[in-house]
């Protein structure tokens, strides 16, 4: 919902919360869902991909997404820098039908702020979201490497690794450490 005409008249930036009973008073939501719909999807996403709060100053109930923004104005103050390798893997996971651009320019954050990574494998209990799980191919980042060469790197707070990646908005094949084919276990890069 936040990629649609909604974010026009409800974000409240630099948060990125809307207010919830101003979605539901959209025509699109009006009189199909309620609060309790609202906090459900909250509860029950399996990415954690929502936060609920009860807005300090006028205690009405907002929602925002934790990363996955396109307004370019939402703020990283949720986000967690990350200034040194703790973890020992961080991964994007793609298609083999992107392979061949991505190989050539690298992973591109699109209209997005960020280039969403994930902690480790797809079958690891503790990675909640950053990786599709549909993906054919794996790319490993080389997390050292980048933050030493200036790539900024934050934690959101249900865990996936974001990146803004370099001035054009790109995180550059360079930082591959590995990129693997799900499928056939094949390494595709280096």
């Amino acid at each position: 919902m936040w990629h649609q005409n909604l974010t026009i008249y409800y974000i409240k930036v630099p948060e990125g919360y809307l207010e919830v009973n101003k979605i539901l008073q959209h025509k699109t939501f009006r009189g199909k869902f309620n609060t309790s719909d609202i906090e459900r999807v909250v509860c029950n996403n399996d990415k954690q991909r929502f936060k609920l709060r009860r807005n300090p100053h006028n205690n009405c109930l907002e929602i925002k997404a934790n990363q996955g923004h396109t307004i370019s104005d939402v703020s990283d103050a949720d986000l967690t820098p990350i200034t040194e390798s703790k973890y020992k893997t961080v991964i994007h996971g793609t298609y083999l039908k992107c392979w061949q651009e991505i190989k050539s320019k690298g992973l591109s954050r699109m209209k997005r702020k960020h280039v969403h990574l994930a902690k480790g494998l797809p079958n690891d209990a503790s990675v909640i979201s950053g990786l599709r799980k549909d993906a054919d191919v794996l790319i490993y980042i080389d997390l050292p490497r980048a933050l030493a060469e200036g790539i900024k790197f934050f934690e959101s707070e249900n865990g996936v690794i974001l990146t803004s990646g370099n001035e054009k908005g790109y995180l550059e094949p360079k930082y591959f450490a590995k990129v693997i084919n799900i499928h056939t276990g094949a390494q595709l890069f280096p």
